[in-house]
């Protein structure tokens, strides 16, 4: 890497298949070192996509790392929208406040915009660094550890009883598995529709993972000889004093209908010498918390999923619909990909939408970092406004374009990190 004066990195090159051991290595080493398991590497190594993959050297030494998946994203409406799914970033402790991250960012946003695509998205290790360049949190999950010696399910959907629960190999029915998850990805803004060689991740399962936990398990739900959802999970046995306290740890679940879910949660709470059941990363308004007796000992935690950020501001706000009719004027703040910076008219409703520029007076004033949070619907732009993070103009626009954004019947999520 060459440097200037003040410190500045030097250009991000696109990623060598013969320099991938050496770029993942410090990918590995910007995340604590931890070497994975050989199964585990061998996976994200297949899913590298090269030509989307950028790295800046310092001499020999690999210094920074970042990715972008190819990736279709559901939006409200039920759209699968192009998407970059930022992914593997990282920058070399040893050269830290050089401009290596930024020049990556910068590299990768110009070439998304070439691409094509209006949407770069990603999770964040540490959320405080992304909002600087216009991604907002657009996404939550939820989490829990439900005391299932306390909390009880004393009222299930109808239907329930008539689902039948098998167990199977996880890896010799992900097929199976899949075709319910791709049934699912157009009901829900924010999950993204998995491409070939992605299944996998869903079964990987290398010891080092388990934290003292059984392999993986897999219980099938079924209705008349069809698949309407799966659980995968493992168990950590535990003992205490006064008998068995194990855990069961779901690690990705799906379900065709209520019944189904219903019926998968019954058996995850009844598992023999267990007392605490395990969810991670489940979306906001998942229906568990409709049918237990006691939240409370559920212990509900929210924690920020996907960050979302508008490559192009126009076909991003067309790929969507609108819960209610909108017509506003955005002034849009975009100082890092400034062909975004203007205004902009919105106008859409639930079938569909137009976005072009415009020289007419703004209605809302906000960044495009605003823009992203709002942009699945699962974060209020009235909200933004109550935090002074977006600016009313014209009087009603905020709450005009606030009830138009909406998500629809179900809130936003990703199924899955990347």
């Amino acid at each position: 890497m060459t440097t200037d004066t003040a410190g500045s990195a030097a250009t991000p090159r696109v990623l060598r298949q013969d320099d991938w051991d050496q770029w993942y290595d410090t990918l590995i080493r910007g995340f604590g070192g931890v070497p994975e398991s050989a199964e585990e590497r061998e996976l994200w190594n297949s899913l590298t996509e090269f030509d989307r993959s950028l790295g800046v050297w310092d001499g020999d030494d690999c210094v920074g790392t970042a990715g972008a998946f190819r990736f279709r994203l559901t939006v409200p409406g039920g759209a699968s929208v192009p998407a970059a799914g930022v992914t593997m970033v990282s920058v070399a402790a040893t050269h830290r406040r050089r401009g290596v991250l930024t020049s990556m960012m910068r590299r990768q946003l110009d070439d998304v915009r070439d691409w094509g695509e209006p949407l770069a998205v990603l999770t964040a290790s540490e959320p405080a660094i992304y909002g600087r360049f216009g991604y907002g949190i657009a996404t939550f999950h939820l989490s829990a550890e439900i005391d299932t010696s306390r909390v009880r399910l004393p009222s299930l959907p109808a239907g329930t009883d008539e689902v039948r629960l098998r167990y199977a190999v996880p890896a010799g029915v992900v097929d199976v598995c899949e075709a319910v998850y791709a049934r699912l990805v157009p009901s829900r803004p924010g999950m993204l529709a998995r491409q070939p060689g992605w299944e996998r991740l869903g079964v990987l399962d290398p010891e080092s993972d388990r934290d003292g936990a059984s392999p993986l398990q897999c219980v099938l739900a079924e209705r008349d000889g069809e698949t309407v959802g799966y659980a995968r999970y493992r168990v950590k046995p535990n003992w205490g004093p006064a008998g068995p306290n194990g855990s069961v740890v779901v690690e990705n679940s799906a379900a065709l209908d209520p019944a189904a879910d219903a019926a998968m949660l019954r058996f995850l709470f009844g598992i023999d010498l267990t007392s605490t059941l395990v969810l991670r990363g489940r979306p906001v308004d998942d229906a568990w918390q409709h049918l237990v007796s006691d939240i409370r000992r559920c212990q509900p935690r929210l924690r920020d999923s996907l960050h979302v950020r508008l490559v192009d501001v126009g076909a991003a706000l067309e790929a969507r619909t609108y819960q209610a009719p909108v017509d506003v004027v955005f002034e849009v703040e975009d100082a890092f990909c400034p062909w975004n910076a203007g205004r902009w008219r919105l106008s859409g409703d639930a079938k569909g939408a137009s976005c072009a520029r415009t020289t007419d007076t703004a209605d809302v004033a906000l960044s495009v970092r605003e823009l992203g949070a709002a942009y699945l619907g699962g974060v209020s732009l009235g909200a933004l406004g109550a935090a002074g993070r977006v600016r009313e103009v014209r009087r009603g626009a905020l709450a005009e374009a606030s009830s138009g954004f909406g998500a629809g019947v179900a809130a936003p999520w990703l199924p899955h990190g990347f």
